[in-house]
């Protein structure tokens, strides 16, 4: 393995970002953890960074030779604030470049897919995770995590889809890999658990964890997106209810072995993080 100079984190206190600073640090790789009130990561170098803000780009890319790039949240169109990042990185000597996707989403693919195109001619080295739905969209702070701790149910249109969702930790395993080894995968990571689940066999599991009732309350397109719609633009709501609309037709009901082949071992399953971070009664 090489010895890398500095990473720049974006996103250093988001779910993948925060595994992936803590992780090189501990390593003992110098890491600047961006955000954008600099917040402390242990280990790391606080600096301040905002997409839309690109005064902080120069102070958080001074030092870096390679980058974790977590694009805005929220945002349809992240390539209009990331590009201009990216060729302002490369000209500031970054040479590794990580970007974390969607197993949804493919090169050329929407959003975050024109970011992905990007990659491969501004970099001598990339990777691009591409994470299927996280398995602490219901242990964290995700509305799905929200609804359980609060009503004992979880909303989707996935109706009886399945998704080979996936430990936050095994991400950050994965990014670390890619963004230390020798050389950087040069291609799109699919990245799953070990098995694809319902949404009933989600909440099935939470409920034997937790000791509460929980059960999947399945809705319409419709009737997602318009949920949605009342806390974000609804142009990002009417796409993420389309993707539940996708896994009700069996768009993410795979697996991969990419998280057993980069890091040599399984990946967890959601009933080993269930239970490692869902707090039971009693």
């Amino acid at each position: 393995m090489t010895v890398p100079g500095t990473t720049l984190v974006i996103g250093a206190t988001g779910t993948t970002g925060g595994r992936t600073a803590a992780r090189l640090a501990a390593a003992g790789h110098r890491v600047k953890a961006a955000s954008r009130r600099a917040t402390p990561v242990r280990g790391t170098e606080p600096v301040r960074f905002d997409w839309y803000d690109p005064s902080t780009f120069g102070g958080s890319l001074a030092g870096a030779d390679r980058v974790y790039l977590v694009p805005p949240p929220g945002d349809p169109d992240p390539a209009a604030v990331m590009l201009p990042f990216l060729r302002q990185a490369r000209a500031a000597g970054v040479h590794r470049a990580v970007l974390l996707s969607s197993s949804a989403i493919s090169e050329r693919g929407p959003g975050v897919g024109a970011v992905h195109q990007a990659l491969p001619g501004l970099f001598d080295q990339w990777a691009v995770l591409r994470p299927s739905w996280f398995m602490q969209n219901f242990t964290g702070t995700h509305v799905h995590a929200r609804s359980i701790r609060t009503h004992g149910e979880i909303l989707t249109a996935a109706g009886t889809g399945r998704v080979g969702f996936v430990d936050a930790d095994d991400i950050a395993t994965v990014a670390v890999h890619a963004l230390t080894a020798d050389r950087a995968p040069g291609t799109d990571l699919v990245l799953t658990g070990p098995q694809a689940l319902g949404y009933d066999d989600v909440a099935a599991i939470a409920a034997e964890v937790t000791g509460r009732p929980v059960v999947h309350r399945a809705l319409t397109y419709e009737d997602m997106r318009d949920r949605l719609a009342a806390q974000m633009p609804l142009e990002f709501a009417a796409m993420l209810a389309g993707m539940d609309r996708a896994v009700s037709a069996g768009a993410e009901d795979r697996t991969t072995d990419t998280v057993r082949r980069l890091t040599g071992r399984p990946p967890h399953s959601f009933r080993e993080v269930a239970e490692r971070e869902l707090t039971r009664v009693g």
